[in-house]
């Protein structure tokens, strides 16, 4: 039998090892090409290590494009969208979840149907909208109509349901807290794991949109992903340039995973100690 289990973890841990290195395989990939010349790609049998040119390539994209802004851009957008987004669908999802009102249903029905509605239905009426506001071509016009996402509030009011029990909201009420007391002291602790991964992938999801700031931005006032775009269109593509802006836009998504993944187990861990 301990023969038995010991084979099944040997098994178990040998898969793991292997999901991480194939998926692992595309970062270090591009991490590859970045660090040499873009005569790699051409080699019959490319070379498995990395060359001595990352730096230089790195440099040269700060050079061919405005780099240093569009960092900037993506961080602010990104990191104002995040914040918005969790404080709003928390308070949503709270609502929705603990609160009785009038219209409560049919209201979170609406918001989740709006899931069903592609995004691409909204860019034409949403152009004419932040053309008329003068926001074009302006952060704001990225901003905005992100603040608060259907997907976060359903996230959010799905997990408040049962990780906020009535009795610690009862509680608190006969102690004299008001709503937003109860949401900032009793609901925003149980429901930390939860926001931190909806923090996330919003920051994933903003950090790499493409379209709407396409469309709505202009080459002087750029996002990462349009920079990105800019180095691979010309006639000529030097992969070894554009992969070297790729790992260098990838940075701080793994910085934000980093962080956040510890709140993840940290909530976790905090809510298997109290059970």
């Amino acid at each position: 039998m301990i023969a038995r289990i010991g084979r099944a973890n040997f098994l178990v841990y040998a898969a793991l090892v292997v999901f991480v290195l194939v998926s692992f395989f595309p970062f270090y990939w591009q991490f590859l090409v970045a660090s040499r010349d873009a005569s790699m790609l051409t080699d019959r049998i490319p070379s498995l290590l990395p060359g001595g040119n990352f730096l230089a390539n790195a440099a040269r994209v700060f050079d061919v494009v405005a780099f240093w802004k569009a960092l900037g851009n993506s961080l602010i957008v990104s990191g104002t969208v995040t914040l918005t987004t969790v404080l709003f669908s928390s308070l949503a999802g709270f609502a929705f979840a603990k609160l009785r009102f009038r219209g409560s249903n049919p209201l979170f029905v609406f918001i989740v149907v709006t899931l069903a509605v592609p995004t691409q239905l909204g860019i034409i009426p949403l152009f004419i909208a932040m053309s008329e506001f003068g926001w074009a071509g302006h952060l704001q016009a990225v901003i905005v109509p992100n603040l608060v996402t259907a997907f976060g509030v359903f996230w959010m009011r799905q997990y408040t349901v049962d990780a906020v029990p009535y009795e610690l909201i009862e509680a608190a009420r006969v102690d004299g807290c008001s709503v937003f007391r109860i949401f900032v002291n009793v609901c925003l602790p149980a429901v930390r794991p939860a926001a931190a991964v909806l923090a996330m992938f919003t920051f994933m999801m903003s950090w790499n949109d493409f379209l709407w700031p396409l469309i709505v931005l202009n080459a002087e006032n750029p996002t990462v992903q349009l920079a990105l775009e800019r180095l691979q269109s010309g006639y000529y593509v030097d992969y070894s340039l554009v992969l070297a802006g790729t790992t260098l836009a990838t940075i701080p998504i793994l910085i934000v995973f980093l962080l956040l993944g510890r709140q993840i187990v940290a909530g976790i861990m905090q809510g298997a100690v109290k059970g």
